[in-house]
């Protein structure tokens, strides 16, 4: 007959409770660091702001009403279109990995533009254009 040695149970239900703490924080560090940091943030919608420029043709400029709207996102690239004095222009870009950055090209345009993720509703624009037509300009806009 097998006798059962005392405080083994008690052994036990710690080394199940050491498991179990163990395993619930090997979890919680794979969400924070994998599957958090995945999240891909949403930027579709209309984005306004005050857009300040610098160039050779036009000195320093503010462009009090600067609009840009996103119309369609899949996963890290997004599609949209933005006003300007000439009209609207369609664009696409990229949000990077990092999930904070993006770029976003016009077909008719010389110029990128360079952003960053400052919040859910608020984003920050850099436009830089070289040659003929050297730009340089920066806009923070938020989600209306």
């Amino acid at each position: 007959m097998k006798r059962r040695q005392a405080g083994s149970t008690a052994t036990q239900f710690l080394l199940w409770l050491l498991l179990l703490v163990n395993t619930a924080g090997i979890a919680y560090y794979y969400y924070t660091t994998e599957v958090k940091t995945k999240h891909i943030p949403n930027l579709v919608g209309t984005w306004s702001g005050v857009n300040l420029t610098v160039s050779d043709e036009k000195g320093y400029k503010t462009w009090n009403d600067k609009t840009v709207t996103i119309t369609e996102q899949q996963d890290r690239r997004f599609r949209g279109t933005f006003t300007y004095a000439d009209g609207t222009k369609n664009f696409f870009g990229v949000i990077y990995p990092d999930n904070t950055a993006f770029t976003w090209v016009s077909t008719p345009s010389h110029g990128y533009v360079h952003g960053r993720i400052l919040g859910d509703n608020t984003i920050g624009t850099c436009y830089v254009e070289t040659w003929e037509h050297a730009t340089a300009g920066c806009a923070t806009l938020e989600r209306q």
